[in-house]
């Protein structure tokens, strides 16, 4: 295809925002012309569902849930006047508590007032947060902003680290919708035993996000917590960002989320309109739908050229892969759905996989994110007529053409600028265009069973733990392979994963195993002394 052909094909597809300034470029994405007659009627079905779940329908089956994270930032669309009625409210509460531990009326046990922010919280109780936090945050933050987002011990020494002697002036929010999620309960005991070192109460510097009556609920009641803020049951965790789950952190951050909520609000408006050229959301969906034939054969790669959207890729991960990677069909039939989600950004890509990309295996469609605005203010000229940021312009295109030359199809997304409201309608649009596809290809969006599967897995280990540790205490200085303490524990088909949890405790302190080298690393014997 000729440079004039692609132009004639640019200005055929492209989608345009104007109250939003945000333009979609599908014309290197190959599909046949015919394609969008073709969809029109699944995507008519799939406007439809669309509707239905703004409206209140149980858009979530399998656990019997609404689904009603548009609501949030447009609360005058909840199918009822109290849900609306307690956003409102709730956002009053953010601005409110923010401008109280700001003005320091809202202080720390000893210190005069908060300056620092310790978020823990894993999956989408952190994700969200931390792509709002690294995107829009800068030298003038009123709070600077820290997380715990796995149970890695080394990790959480490390951020603890960072705090240091701050850790009197760090307001923490622990963040678990459940206030089961073990992960986040034990970042909360790590962080409390700091607290408790330096002789500072816990619960003078904690508040909690989660649900009505939850066990975190419960237990920051009990300990006397700052503040408890909600997360509703028709919310999921990894739509939540523009719950108080996103917004209270990226408050008292100091930054802007009225323009963050506004962003999203008309993004949302762009994408409830019927004609699928015109509303960008769909046009993704469709264009994931024709790259992936259905069925997830190709993997999504997302390359913003801006270093704040560095986290973009990672978000998405979680957003696209938790909720289309699915067994099953709503009708119940095998279907093995989902699209791989990685990326890295422009033009460190071009240093590290583009090579990959162009000449390798051809197992992906990539969707480039441009921003217009370079910086605040002029740029240096590094040579005549050309700034870094003409660089990074002239590397994107170069990239884009590259891949196209060798047959690899790409979408062009093109943002005005990384502020709280591109930030925000970035956020939707990709919310949308997930909801979109996953009536393409009838599945449900809204739920994780394999996440559940996962802890149900993990809680086996655990028990499994406990169980080699009080029969290695009864029997102290009797040492075993991995294969008679299985036996031993009644679990000897579990061999395999004795022997892992043997070496991990013998790697550490904590329990006092030790661990006797044998003749090959499998015939080590463990024992308590």
């Amino acid at each position: 295809m000729s440079q004039r052909e692609l132009w004639e094909r640019y200005k055929k597809y492209l989608c345009v925002c104007p109250s939003l300034g945000f333009t979609l470029d599908v014309s290197r994405m190959n599909f046949a012309p015919a394609f969008l007659d073709q969809m029109r009627e699944p995507m008519r079905l799939a406007f439809v569902a669309m509707e239905a779940l703004e409206k209140g329908a149980i858009a979530n089956p399998d656990e019997n849930r609404r689904v009603g994270h548009y609501w949030l930032r447009a609360p005058e669309m909840a199918p009822e006047a109290g849900i609306g009625r307690a956003i409102r409210d709730t956002l009053a509460d953010v601005h409110w508590f923010a401008e109280e531990v700001h003005a320091g009326r809202i202080a720390p046990q000893t210190a005069e007032r908060f300056t620092q922010l310790l978020v823990i919280g894993i999956g989408g109780s952190a994700l969200g947060p931390q792509l709002v936090s690294d995107a829009l945050g800068g030298a003038t933050d009123a709070m600077r902003i820290f997380f715990f987002d796995n149970t890695d011990p080394d990790g959480m020494d490390r951020v603890l680290a960072q705090i240091g002697d701050k850790l009197p002036e760090t307001l923490t929010l622990v963040v678990s919708k459940s206030g089961g999620t073990k992960e986040t309960r034990n970042g909360m005991l790590e962080a409390e035993r700091a607290y408790l070192a330096r002789s500072l109460t816990f619960g003078a510097h904690a508040v909690a996000i989660t649900g009505e009556n939850s066990e975190l609920d419960q237990y920051a009641k009990k300990n006397s917590w700052l503040r408890t803020f909600p997360m509703w049951d028709w919310v999921g965790g990894r739509t939540s960002v523009m719950s108080t789950v996103g917004l209270l952190p990226a408050r008292l951050q100091g930054l802007d989320i009225d323009a963050m909520l506004s962003g999203a609000r008309d993004m949302d408006r762009e994408t409830r309109q019927r004609d699928e050229l015109r509303n960008p959301a769909a046009l993704l969906a469709l264009m994931w739908y024709h790259a992936t034939d259905a069925r997830g054969a190709k993997d999504m790669v997302i390359l913003p050229y801006k270093d704040r959207l560095l986290l973009m890729s990672r978000y998405l991960q979680q957003l696209v892969m938790e909720s289309l990677g699915k067994e099953r069909a709503l009708d119940g039939k095998a279907v093995h759905q989902g699209i791989a989600v990685y990326g890295n950004k422009g033009s460190t890509d071009q240093h590290a996989y583009v090579q990959q990309l162009r000449e390798g295996v051809h197992n992906f469609f990539v969707t480039f994110v441009e921003v217009l605005k370079d910086r605040q203010g002029p740029s240096l000229a590094v040579e005549e007529n050309a700034t870094s940021g003409d660089y990074l312009l002239g590397f994107l295109l170069g990239t884009r053409r590259a891949l196209f030359e060798k047959g690899r199809e790409s979408i062009t997304l093109t943002v005005p600028d990384v502020s709280a409201r591109t930030l925000g309608a970035l956020i939707a649009l990709y919310e949308r265009a997930v909801g979109f596809y996953a009536s393409l290809v009838n599945i449900n969006a809204y739920h994780q069973p394999g996440v559940e599967a996962g802890k149900k897995a993990a809680g086996m280990v655990l028990e499994l733990q406990r169980k080699l540790l009080a029969h290695l205490h009864g029997k102290k200085g009797t040492a075993g392979t991995a294969e008679q303490l299985a036996a031993a524990v009644g679990a000897a088909d579990e061999a395999e994963t004795v022997f892992k949890v043997l070496e991990h405790l013998a790697a550490n302190p904590d329990h006092g195993v030790t661990r006797t080298e044998g003749a090959t690393p499998l015939e080590a014997r463990f024992s308590v002394p």
